[in-house]
């Protein structure tokens, strides 16, 4: 027994050696890890169409275990799925950081990649680390949450709309965010929602003539049209005689019911008139 267990010992002992002094790449994202040569990784999912980044430390050891702050000199790729394009990071950055760009062609699928970490000119005597990459191509890259599903609102009167985003992608590419359907409302903007990060906008709007209106909120991934989402949201606008007159004064168009009071006021007037004349 005493001799398995120091035999168990020696065993870890030699691979913590080993691989204490084999080169390493140590990724940062899109998702960290630290690979060896021939290793492989899966670096998450990502939108047709859309562009990523890997990026990992220049940092390494060479084979007697010393740390070489500069040791990869750049990242890049070796082999892509057909239609598919990569840059190169640029030559003795720290960190490094090559940017690669799907198909928008791409079907929903898992895609292998060869990705290389190259010492150029071998002159901290690394050689290159070569390891495979796996991604996910999927549509379903962001989850987005829309409160309230209905408005009740009065006429002029303010209500907000409240967006959460949550990038669950690989890709920091921007979305566009559309809202339209309602009167005088047509907006676009645009919001970089880096991946694994979630962020939320209020959104104001007022309505100055009443009715039932649907309010859609899209929200598009600049990359490829086939990353969206649509939202409807019931939206009711209804008359009463403090909204409308909060919503003349800002030059609405009035209903009816505001001329109630008036009508009285004048037939007072009128009455007190023709007992004064009288």
């Amino acid at each position: 027994m005493i001799r398995l267990r120091f035999s168990l010992l020696v065993i870890l002992a030699i691979a913590s050696i080993s691989f204490a002094s084999q080169s390493y790449l140590d990724v940062y994202g899109p998702v960290p890890g630290l690979i060896y040569q021939n290793g492989s990784m899966y670096l998450g999912k990502v939108g047709p169409g859309e562009s990523f980044y890997v990026m990992a430390s220049a940092a390494t050891v060479d084979t007697s275990g010393k740390l070489i702050n500069i040791g990869w000199d750049t990242l890049k790729a070796v082999q892509l799925p057909a239609g598919w394009s990569a840059q190169q990071s640029p030559l003795y950055a720290n960190p490094m950081k090559m940017k690669i760009t799907t198909s928008p062609n791409s079907s929903d699928g898992t895609y292998r990649m060869v990705l290389q970490a190259e010492n150029v000119g071998n002159y901290s005597k690394l050689g290159n680390l070569t390891f495979t990459a796996y991604i996910n191509v999927s549509t379903d890259v962001f989850d987005v949450n829309v409160t309230p599903s209905s408005l009740d609102l009065g006429v002029g009167q303010p209500g907000n709309i409240y967006l959460t985003i949550r990038n669950t992608g690989a890709s920091d590419d921007p979305f566009i965010i559309s809202a339209y359907g309602l009167p005088n409302l047509n907006s676009t903007t645009q919001k970089i929602i880096l991946h694994s990060t979630t962020t939320s906008s209020a959104y104001p709007i007022s309505i100055n003539e009443p009715g039932v209106y649907t309010l859609y909120i899209n929200v598009t991934s600049t990359s490829s049209s086939l990353v969206h989402k649509l939202y409807a949201i019931n939206t009711t606008v209804s008359a009463s005689l403090l909204n409308d007159y909060t919503a003349a004064s800002e030059g609405a168009i009035i209903s009816p019911v505001i001329f109630q009071p008036a009508y009285a006021i004048m037939h007072l007037i009128e009455v007190l008139v023709s007992k004064f004349i009288q």
